[in-house]
C-alpha cells in the first residue's frame, strides 16, 4: 500500500507543512506608510521568510516595513528625488530609470519585482499609462498613478553563493515553508503517485473535478491544455 500524496499530507496540517508565520516581520506594503515623502530609514534588519533585508521606515512616529533598495542606508531621508530607495509615482519617474516593488493598480501596496536583485526599467509613457520593461523582457502597461521604488532590490548577489551542504539547503527551505527535497511524481512508484510507474506513452494529466482526492492530481478540470499559440 502506497503513501498519501504530497497535497494530501499538506492538507492535513502537520508541523512539517505548517508555515512559521509567527517568525515573519509583517506585511510590506505602501498602504502601511503614511506618505511617500518625509520618511526616515531607522534600521535595516534580517527578515525570515524573505531573500532580502527589510528597511524599517518611520513616518511621523509610525514605523512601517519596506523592501530595502541597493545602496540605501540607515538614516536616509526619503524625498522626491531619484535616489535609491525613494518612492515615487510612475508618472514622475523618468525613462530609463530602474524601479522595483511596483503596484499593479494604484493602492494595492506593491506586487512586482520584490525579490532580491530584481528591477524593471521605465521605457515610456503615453497619457495615463506607462510602459515598463520587466525582468522577463516582457513589456507591461501600468496606470501612471501606481507607486514604485527607485533602484534595485537589495541582496543582488545572493544566488552566487553556493549552499555547499544539504543541511544548509534544508534549513533555508524550512524557513520558507517549502518541502525539500521535492521528488517529481513520474519518479515514484505507481502505488505512491498517479504519475508513477511505467508511463509509456504517458498518462493524461487532465482529471475530472469530481474525482476522489487520491486521483485529483495534475490539471483539474482545465478549460484548455497545451502550449498557448502566440
Amino acid at each position: 500500500m502506497g503513501k498519501n500524496l504530497r497535497q494530501q499530507r499538506r492538507g492535513r496540517g502537520t508541523p512539517r507543512y505548517r508555515s512559521p508565520g509567527h517568525r515573519y516581520l509583517g506585511n510590506i506594503s505602501y498602504a502601511n506608510m503614511a506618505a511617500t515623502e518625509g520618511g526616515k530609514i531607522v534600521d535595516i534588519v534580517h527578515a525570515p521568510g524573505r531573500h532580502l533585508p527589510v528597511a524599517i521606515v518611520e513616518f511621523n512616529g509610525r514605523k512601517s516595513f519596506m523592501i530595502a533598495a541597493e545602496g540605501a542606508n540607515t538614516g536616509k531621508i526619503m524625498a522626491n528625488s531619484l535616489d535609491a530607495g525613494n518612492i515615487m509615482k510612475l508618472k514622475d519617474i523618468p525613462e530609463g530609470s530602474k524601479i522595483h516593488n511596483i503596484e499593479l493598480r494604484p493602492g494595492d501596496g506593491g506586487r512586482l519585482c520584490r525579490t532580491s536583485g530584481t528591477f524593471a526599467v521605465m521605457t515610456g509613457r503615453e497619457g495615463s499609462k506607462c510602459t515598463i520593461l520587466m525582468p522577463s523582457k516582457e513589456k507591461k502597461i501600468f496606470p501612471s498613478e501606481c507607486l514604485a521604488t527607485i533602484g534595485t532590490a537589495a541582496a543582488g548577489g545572493r544566488g552566487e553563493k553556493p549552499f555547499r551542504k544539504a543541511g544548509t539547503k534544508h534549513h533555508a527551505m524550512k524557513s520558507f515553508n517549502r518541502p525539500y527535497p521535492h521528488v517529481c511524481g513520474v519518479s515514484m512508484n505507481a502505488c505512491n503517485h498517479p504519475f508513477g510507474g511505467q508511463t509509456r506513452p504517458g498518462k493524461v494529466k487532465t482529471v475530472s473535478r469530481h474525482m476522489p482526492p487520491g486521483r485529483k492530481v495534475g490539471s483539474i478540470s482545465p478549460r484548455r491544455t497545451g502550449r498557448r499559440k502566440v
